[in-house]
C-alpha cells in the first residue's frame, strides 16, 4: 500500500470483535470462527440479488451484440476473475476470447504475489486498449472498492462506451460503475485478509453472473450443460449421459450419434429426436439462435 493510499476506515480492514482471541484457539475452534463468520455470506448476496441481476442482464445484452466480457482484479479478486473466465470454455464452450480475465502484475502475479501492482493507474488501460469496445464489459471485481488498477480501467471502458460493473465487499459511495454490487460481509477472520469471506462471496457472484448469463443465451437444457466440451473421459461419459437422457436413447447409441456429430451434444440429439441430418441439425439449431429447447419444438 501506498502512503497516499490509506485504507482504515475500510470495512474489510476493520479488527473483527468476534476472532480477537484467534491466536489462542485451538484447531476445531478456529474452524467454528470461520462457519461463525461465512455464515454472513449468503445474507450479503440476497441483499444484492436485484444488482446482481442487473449485471446479468448487461452481460447478456452486450454479448447478443457480440460483446465480450472481461474480468478485471489485482490480487485475489484477479485471481478469481481468472479463474471465472478459464471454467467457461470447457462448461459452456465458449470460445476462449469471448470471457477473459485481466489480473494486475499480468500472468505472473497469478502464481506469485506481486504487491504493489494494484496501485497502477496505468496496466489496465494498456491491457484493454485497442481490444475493448462498446459492446463489451467490464466487470472490475475488488474487494476494498478502491484499487487504482480497477478503478482506471473501468474508468477507460466508460469512456470506450463498454457496460461496467463493480463487485466490491465495501460500501461505494461514488458510482464508478453502470451496476454496483456491494457484498457487505464485514471484517475479516484474520483482519484484512480478503482471500476469506470477501474471496468466497465473490467467487459466489461471479459463478452468478456467469451461470446465469449463459444459461441466458442458450447454453443450458434445463440444468444440463449441452454445450460441454467433451475434452476428458469424464466430460465424454457427461456428454453421454446428457444425449442419452434428452434423446431417450440408450448410451450405447449416445455415443454413436456424438460420433457422428463429432462430439456436438446439441447436434447429436437434435440428429435423433427430430431424424435429421448433421447438417440440416446444425442449421436448425443456428436458426434458433443456439436454443436447444427451441429447436427441438
Amino acid at each position: 500500500m501506498t502512503e497516499s493510499r490509506k485504507t482504515g476506515h475500510l470495512l474489510t480492514e476493520k479488527i473483527n470483535p468476534n476472532t480477537l482471541h484467534l491466536d489462542k484457539c485451538s484447531p476445531i475452534e478456529v474452524v467454528d470462527l470461520i462457519l461463525q463468520e461465512d455464515r454472513a455470506i449468503v445474507g450479503a448476496v440476497d441483499k444484492e440479488k436485484n444488482n446482481i441481476a442487473d449485471a446479468v442482464e448487461l452481460v447478456v445484452g452486450k454479448l447478443k451484440t457480440g460483446g465480450r466480457l472481461f474480468f478485471l482484479g489485482a490480487g485475489t479478486s484477479g485471481r478469481l476473475g481468472v479463474i471465472e473466465a478459464a471454467e467457461c470454455p470447457p462448461t459452456f464452450g465458449t470460445d476462449p476470447e469471448l470471457i477473459q480475465g485481466f489480473i494486475a502484475g499480468g500472468r505472473e502475479a497469478i502464481w506469485q504475489s506481486i504487491e504493489g501492482a494494484e496501485d497502477s493507474t496505468t496496466e489496465s488501460k494498456e491491457l484493454l486498449q485497442g481490444a475493448l469496445s462498446k459492446n463489451d464489459v467490464v466487470v472490475g471485481i475488488a474487494a476494498s472498492a478502491s484499487t487504482p488498477f480497477v478503478e482506471s480501467g473501468l474508468n477507460f471502458a466508460k469512456e470506450v462506451g463498454s457496460g461496467t460493473v463493480l463487485v466490491t465487499c465495501n460500501p461505494v459511495e461514488s458510482k464508478i460503475a453502470d451496476v454496483t454490487i456491494e457484498l457487505l460481509v464485514g471484517p475479516e477472520v484474520v483482519v484484512g485478509s480478503t482471500r476469506m469471506k470477501a474471496g468466497t462471496v465473490t467467487k459466489m457472484v461471479l459463478n452468478m453472473i456467469t451461470t446465469a448469463s449463459m444459461v441466458q443465451l442458450g447454453k443450458t437444457y434445463g440444468n444440463l450443460m449441452v454445450d460441454v466440451q467433451p475434452k476428458s473421459a469424464k466430460l465424454r461419459d457427461r456428454a453421454k449421459r446428457i444425449v442419452s437422457h434428452i434423446a431417450e436413447v440408450s448410451e450405447e447409441r449416445a455415443g454413436e450419434l456424438l460420433n457422428e456429430s463429432g462430439w456436438d451434444v446439441k447436434a447429436a440429439i437434435v440428429m435423433e429426436k427430430k431424424e435429421l441430418s448433421l447438417e440440416d441439425s446444425k442449421e436448425l439449431l443456428n436458426n434458433c439462435g443456439g436454443f436447444l429447447r427451441e429447436a427441438l419444438r
